[in-house]
């Protein structure tokens, strides 16, 4: 893991898309995988069979219906049901369904998962793959802020220094087939990048230190 071989530098700068703005927090990630467990049979007879598609369902059903917390100035938690699957044919009852959801966090997980659990008890089992933490981040004067909706590395790169997210282009394309980093944005990027190492430079804790700062590509 990278977080085992840090370069020595006393700042990380995490380059994610945030428009040239340099983000007072990001939120974290909450994973968790549904399984749900069936009976299968004829759906002529659904009285013979037991679906798991319909159970997985009413678990869903429940965790939109969930009131996620807010953080003052962040914003609130969000849900997305990012996958569902299973089952074998329309005229079959299913015995076996997934779903994978992801939550964004904006503080405390332990609440959100008790919720969850509670939401899917004796109807599908739950594993939580995932974890980043919600983070709050440092701001430099002279600079637009933002708050990054999303999550990064940030957190699993605690060894690199202190860290702040800055970075060209939009969050918006990411993931999609018009990602995209127009020259100009790169450009914009390098003159920030320049007055940010400059003003910590100033600061007088750096100059105590002697440290640098270490860019994360």
């Amino acid at each position: 893991m990278a977080n085992e071989t840090p370069k020595g530098g006393r700042f990380l700068v995490n380059g994610e898309p945030t428009d040239n703005r340099l983000a007072l927090a990001s939120k974290g990630a909450l994973r968790a995988v549904f399984k749900a467990h069936g009976k299968m049979a004829h759906s002529a007879y659904p009285e013979l069979g037991d679906s798991a598609i319909h159970k997985l369902v009413r678990v869903m059903d429940r965790l939109l219906a969930l009131e996620l917390p807010e953080t003052e100035g962040v914003g609130p938690s969000t849900l997305n049901i990012g996958l569902i699957q299973g089952g074998h044919a329309p005229n079959v009852i299913a015995d076996t369904a997934e779903s994978q959801v992801l939550v964004r966090l904006v503080g405390d997980s332990a609440p959100i998962r008790a919720a969850i659990l509670e939401a899917a008890a004796g109807l599908a089992d739950v594993d939580f793959t995932l974890e980043i933490p919600f983070v709050r981040l440092r701001s430099i004067a002279g600079l637009p802020t933002m708050i990054a909706k999303f999550t990064t590395d940030i957190p699993k790169l605690s060894n690199w220094g202190e860290p702040l997210l800055l970075g060209p282009g939009s969050i918006h394309v990411a993931h999609t087939p018009h990602e995209k980093l127009a020259k100009r944005e790169l450009l914009e990027a390098v003159e920030v990048y320049i007055k940010v190492a400059k003003q910590l430079l100033a600061s007088s804790d750096i100059r105590a230190h002697g440290t640098f700062i270490q860019e994360n590509s």
